[in-house]
C-alpha cells in the first residue's frame, strides 16, 4: 500500500471564478479525509459498514436541510475515507419544488435571494461554502467528543471538491455515480490500492 504523501495525494480549487455559490441549484460535493485516514467504516462485500464515525457523519449531514430551511440534500453515500452528497440550495419560493415536485437544477438569475414579503424577515441564502464548513465543524466537533481526549484532531482535509449540476440528465448521472459508489470501490481514485 502506498503511504498519503500531501506533495502528490491533494486537492486543488477547482472553484469558479466569480461563480455565486449561493446561487439556486444542485451541487454535487466531495469531502476526503485528513490525510485519507480511513475513519468512517469499511466496504465490506460491496456495501459501506459505518464505524461510529461514519455514523456521525450521517446524522450531521441529515442535519443539513433542518439547519439552513432553504436547502435540501440529495444522494449521499460515506466512503471509508470520503463522502459525497448532492445539496440543492433553493430560493426562497422553491422549497416545495424539491421536496415535492422534482429538483431544482440549474441556477435561476431571476430567482430574487432578497425579499419574502410581508412582515416575515427574508430566508438567508448561504453559500456552498457555509453549509459544507457547518456540516464539518459539526461533524468534527461531535467526533472529538468521542474521542474525549481534550485535544482537537482534524478529521477532514481543508477543501472539498465541488461540482455545479447543469441539468437533468447531470443530476442522474451524479446521484448514480454516488449511489454506486461502495459498488466501485475497488477502482475508487481514494482508495490507496490505486495511489500508484
Amino acid at each position: 500500500m502506498v503511504k498519503f504523501d500531501p506533495k502528490i495525494h491533494h486537492r486543488h480549487s477547482v472553484r469558479l471564478k466569480r461563480y455565486d455559490y449561493s446561487q439556486v441549484g444542485g451541487y454535487f460535493v466531495t469531502i476526503v479525509t485528513w490525510q485519507r485516514e480511513f475513519l468512517f467504516g469499511a466496504i465490506e462485500n460491496k456495501e459501506m459498514k459505518l464505524s461510529r464515525y461514519g455514523q456521525i457523519v450521517q446524522k450531521w449531514w441529515g442535519e443539513i436541510p433542518i439547519h439552513f430551511p432553504n436547502v435540501e440534500t440529495g444522494a449521499f453515500a460515506i466512503m471509508p475515507n470520503h463522502i459525497h452528497g448532492i445539496i440543492f440550495i433553493l430560493g426562497c419560493g422553491d422549497i416545495e419544488i424539491v421536496r415535492g415536485r422534482g429538483a431544482v437544477l440549474a441556477p435561476d438569475d431571476n430567482v430574487s435571494h432578497d425579499t419574502q414579503g410581508g412582515e416575515t424577515p427574508p430566508l438567508r441564502v448561504p453559500t456552498l461554502g457555509q453549509i459544507i464548513a457547518y456540516f464539518k465543524y459539526q461533524s468534527t466537533k461531535e467526533m472529538n467528543m468521542v474521542e474525549n481526549t481534550g485535544t482537537v484532531t482534524k478529521f477532514w482535509q481543508r477543501n472539498y471538491y465541488e461540482h455545479v449540476i447543469r441539468d437533468e440528465k447531470d443530476l442522474q448521472n451524479k446521484t448514480g455515480y454516488v449511489e454506486a459508489n461502495p459498488l466501485l470501490w475497488d477502482e475508487d481514485d481514494e482508495n490507496p490500492v490505486n495511489w500508484t
